[in-house]
């Protein structure tokens, strides 16, 4: 077995049977602690300036990569404009660089704070290095091999969709760059990570907010009499 056969052909599904088993096993045994276990209250202005450009930036680019997922067609026909794929490769290395901003700044207030590196655990330090390695990779990519929404789409897709489907096809990805062969494998790596560190906030977020019907909230307060 060769090496390429290992990362993209056996190595995904380690990380998928970790994420699925590894969830279960924390639900059951401490389901409470799906959170971020937030650090605001020890440190917020710096956090304010991390957390923002972070989420907004990397939801957006998450977002781009779930709809080439999900419809690589329409991407392809969408970049067979080119003005249109200036635009969708120029707003993506946008959001890219703001998630690498933030997530530079959250490790340096991290680091920077004796209080905060004291609730600091090593899967908080290796979560934080992997993601850091990931949107470097992601940012790298973006710059040094453009029209990566074209060729996510026409390759990576396939590739993903083929493990989905229990048949690997690692010829569309083993002849890719060697730093989009790391945004893919590690990629897999944040999946294996998901359920041991705090990036398994990820599944409580409470996304019904986006669609549940909007509530009325209706303030009463008793005045209180002059004693």
């Amino acid at each position: 077995m060769t090496f390429n056969q290992l990362l993209f052909g056996v190595f995904p599904y380690v990380t998928i049977i970790l994420a699925v088993v590894g969830t279960i096993w924390r639900y059951r045994t401490n389901k409470f602690s799906y959170s971020s276990l937030s650090s605001q209250f020890l440190e917020n202005r710096q956090l304010f300036w991390g957390s923002v450009p972070w989420h907004y930036g990397i939801l957006v680019v998450l977002t781009g990569h779930l709809v080439a997922f999900l419809t690589p067609r329409s991407i392809l026909g969408w970049n067979g404009v080119p003005i249109r794929l200036y635009i969708l490769e120029g707003m993506a290395l946008i959001f890219g660089l703001l998630a690498l901003l933030g997530l530079v700044l959250l490790i340096i207030r991290r680091l920077s704070s004796k209080r905060l590196w004291k609730v600091t655990s090593l899967m908080d330090v290796v979560l934080l290095l992997a993601l850091l390695a990931q949107v470097v990779a992601g940012v790298w990519t973006a710059l040094f091999y453009r029209w990566g929404s074209s060729w996510f789409a026409a390759f990576a897709t396939p590739y993903l969709w083929s493990i989905l489907k229990l048949q690997p096809d690692i010829a569309l990805v083993e002849h890719m760059p060697w730093m989009v062969q790391t945004h893919i494998a590690g990629g897999f790596v944040l999946l294996a990570l998901l359920p041991f560190t705090r990036l398994v906030h990820l599944l409580s977020f409470p996304y019904e907010f986006a669609w549940r019907p909007p509530q009325v909230v209706i303030w009463n307060r008793r005045d209180v009499p002059n004693s």
